[in-house]
């Protein structure tokens, strides 16, 4: 049965903004770069569009807390008043889930045109934080502003947050250390494959417009520490993790097939919206099965690529979300993608730029622009949090046959059949204990913070420890080349009178 264009939700216009002043100070706000896109993706449809929308996703912004809610700014600045608005939080997935939200909202007919966009403006707002502190210290050099460890929702001290882990940049080492031992890995050869798609990153980014660091990276350079790249969470270095200090925006219209053709879009710059797929891991990062996979991504890839009927012979073109080479590294297994095959059309948040979660709409619309130009079949995959929200979806230049719309995209019931058991917590623990995960963490100077363990007691249970930054040998058993430390017996001791973390110890 041929699909109703009626009902055939279609992409036809996406728009990008790098802002980039002489002064970092003189940037847009967030508000500023999310109306640009999507002024730029009405004129990259012909115009006349974004004045007609009755649909309005914008993902979550942090970069400027005092904007939000930033929603009814944005809808002011375009003069629009759309019957539906939804603004969702900053995680990495929601792009490609306002995507499947648009597809579904003209698959049932409760909306004829759809705009989605977001945007930070990070890179201004550090600028402005510290000339501010510049100011009320009366110090040339005042401490660098981190928006992510600073953001409201991560100030919280818990138990995970004592050992160091606080932000994305220390929560996904203990994927990779743990995943890269899995699959039986040395760390050179884990570092290796990281280096390897990471360079194929940037040399993408450096024939992409649009991308943030237009410069080709040679894998040495990227995996390995010094001037210029320094250890920010074993094994990653600053050119291996995502570059949020940017000022990027981007945007994109959905309608029906129907609706294109009666406002004449060209034929060739139609692109169709697939069938998507979502899952997701437990909030609480000690509360996963395995640091090792993820059942939520596996679950969301295979059930997408069902959905749409496809094989992984029949994609042309993949968007693996990059925000650390683990992720990528999982996804492609999954996938079934080979490594020397480019695993992005926009050039990874370390190179194309890493605007917290509004990545995926910058891959969404150079994968459009990639099938408008090249024609076959792209799939995206998105992940948000703490490897916590994995969303897939499929764009082509051609008609997905076999997908009708509506579609129910929630297959966590797939990755409930996928997923091992929890072991349960315990954070008094002391006593024998098998090194499950790592990481390392680092000063801005490069040297040793402090080192944080993920271990199993001898009954199965999950607990922390810490490897004091001033421990040479236990620092060194971490991150020694020649020996694995995941799976390594060791005890865990009570730490000092003035500090209740307990320490680790290699047997």
């Amino acid at each position: 049965m041929t699909p109703n264009p009626e009902h055939t939700p279609v992409i036809v216009g996406v728009g990008q903004v790098n802002d980039r002043p002489e002064k970092p100070q003189d940037g847009l706000d967030p508000t500023g770069l999310m109306t640009e896109a999507l002024r730029r993706a009405d004129r990259d449809a012909g115009g006349g569009w974004v004045e007609s929308a009755d649909s309005f996703g914008i993902v979550g912004q942090i970069a400027w807390p005092q904007l939000n809610p930033v929603a009814a700014k944005v809808v002011e600045a375009l003069g629009i008043a759309p019957a539906h608005v939804e603004e969702t939080t900053p995680h990495g997935d929601n792009p490609v889930r306002l995507l499947n939200q648009a597809a579904n909202a003209i698959g049932s007919g409760e909306a004829c045109v759809c705009l989605v966009t977001g945007g930070e403006a990070l890179r201004t707002a550090g600028a402005l934080a510290r000339i501010k502190a510049a100011q009320e210290t009366g110090s040339d050099t005042p401490p660098k502003h981190d928006a992510l460890r600073d953001a409201p929702h991560r100030r919280k001290i818990g138990y995970a947050q004592s050992y160091g882990l606080v932000v994305p940049v220390d929560v996904y080492p203990l994927y990779e250390n743990a995943f890269r031992a899995a699959q039986g890995q040395s760390l050179v050869e884990g570092q290796a494959e990281s280096g390897a798609i990471w360079a194929g990153f940037s040399r993408v980014a450096a024939a992409t417009e649009h991308a943030w660091i237009r410069e080709p990276r040679e894998a040495a350079e990227i995996i390995e520490s010094g001037p210029g790249n320094r250890p920010i969470a074993f094994p990653y270095t600053k050119l291996q993790v995502a570059n949020s200090a940017v000022n990027q925006g981007a945007g994109f219209i959905v309608t029906s097939l129907a609706e294109a053709r009666r406002r004449r879009v060209a034929e060739e710059r139609i692109v169709f919206v697939g069938a998507g797929a979502s899952a997701f891991e437990p909030e609480d990062i000690l509360a996963r099965d395995s640091y090792a996979a993820s059942a939520g991504m596996e679950a969301s890839i295979r059930q997408a690529m069902a959905f749409n009927n496809l094989s992984v012979e029949e994609l042309d073109h993949v968007e693996l979300y990059s925000c650390f080479p683990c992720v990528p590294k999982m996804a492609r297994r999954t996938l079934g993608w080979p490594l020397d095959r480019s695993m992005t059309v926009f050039g990874g948040l370390t190179f194309g730029g890493g605007p917290i979660g509004n990545y995926m709409s910058h891959a969404i619309a150079c994968m459009v622009e990639t099938l408008r130009a090249r024609r076959g079949t792209g799939l995206l995959f998105a992940n948000g949090g703490y490897a916590t929200h994995s969303h897939t979806i499929l764009l082509g230049s051609a008609q997905f046959e076999h997908v009708a719309f509506p579609q129910d995209f929630d297959v966590n019931r797939a990755a409930d059949v996928l997923r091992g058991a929890i072991p349960p917590l315990a954070e008094n623990y002391c006593g024998p204990a098998k090194l499950e995960t790592y990481t390392v963490h680092y000063n801005r100077d490069g040297s040793v913070r402090v080192g944080t363990v993920v271990a199993l007691t001898p009954e199965g249970a999950r607990t922390l420890a810490m490897v004091p930054g001033d421990d040479k040998a236990g620092i060194e058993g971490l991150t020694a080349t020649g020996s694995e430390p995941v799976g390594r017996a060791g005890e865990i001791v009570a730490g000092s009178s003035d500090d209740a973390r307990r320490i680790w110890r290699f047997a």
